[in-house]
């Protein structure tokens, strides 16, 4: 079974046929469902019957699915509301995927962005351009909706270095996910449950600049009114934390003037990682 730019089968989902395409994605898609953690898709992509059926295939295999038609669009809500990993199509109004791609790898925000390529360009130029580009995969039309589930599962493995990640490490700081327990040289440190939340979206994003909005949206919720202020008090809690055990610290979350925020661990001087450890811009991940 195939998904094209019309629909299933390269038929184009009218409505005599369009419960039927729904029945075919619910059956492809729920073994999926609960097996994947809830991530943020933006599906970039101008034929609304495939945005409506990657809205419904995503959404039962346990994703939040963003949708854009253009890439102007399609970049305001990268900015604004980054997601986990893209969808891109090649052929959009306004230009090209390809160049929205150039423009993320551009910018060091988004330079590490899971993107992967779903379009109709078959050829094998068309492939190797997407790809060195820095698309992480590339998905030709028609495809099939078990296949693209897999390939966004395996993407966003490799961006967590595994699925059972569940150890940062930052020198001496150790915050483990599983147990939300955060410590600093064997030491636990309180640290309350928005503070914890920012750590751990701080670790597993390191040297990237986040705005306010950005970090609410992420941290609370897009449908959650909190003023921006709010992250400032947030982020002053969570260097006090960590500067009452180690002073050099506190560092660690820099302030990006005209921006917001940025975790970077660049400067500390680090402990040799352990092991089976893997470390990615100065963050060690381990798996238990």
């Amino acid at each position: 079974m195939a998904l094209t730019r019309g629909g299933l089968d390269g038929r184009c989902p009218d409505h005599s046929d369009r419960g039927s395409l729904r029945r075919d994605a619910l059956a492809i898609s729920c073994r999926f469902r609960g097996a994947i953690p809830v991530n943020r898709v933006l599906v970039v992509d101008d034929d609304p019957g495939i945005r409506e059926m990657l809205r419904f295939v995503l959404g039962t295999a346990g994703f939040e699915c963003l949708e854009s038609a253009d890439i102007q669009e399609a970049y305001w809500q990268i900015t604004d509301h980054p997601p986990d990993l893209v969808l891109l199509d090649w052929m959009l109004p306004g230009g090209s995927g390809v160049e929205l791609l150039q423009r993320l790898r551009k910018d060091e925000a988004t330079q590490s962005l899971p993107v992967i390529m779903l379009t109709a360009k078959t050829d094998e130029d068309n492939i190797v351009q997407g790809l060195d580009m820095g698309a992480h995969d590339y998905v030709t039309k028609p495809f099939s909706p078990k296949e693209l589930l897999a390939r966004i599962r395996a993407v966003i493995r490799h961006r967590d270095g595994g699925e059972d990640q569940t150890e940062y490490r930052v020198g001496e700081l150790i915050l483990q996910a599983d147990s939300r327990r955060v410590t600093m040289a064997s030491k636990d440190i309180e640290v309350g449950p928005t503070e914890f939340k920012l750590l751990h979206f701080f670790m597993t994003n390191p040297e990237r600049a986040f705005s306010r909005a950005q970090i609410l949206d992420r941290i609370w919720g897009a449908n959650v009114y909190v003023q921006e202020r709010t992250v400032d008090v947030h982020i002053r809690r969570l260097r006090k934390l960590l500067q009452t055990e180690n002073v050099a610290y506190s560092n660690l979350i820099q302030t990006v003037r005209g921006t917001g925020y940025r975790f970077s661990p660049r400067d500390l001087a680090v402990s040799e990682s352990e092991p089976e450890s893997r470390a990615v811009n100065g963050v060690s991940t381990s798996t238990h």
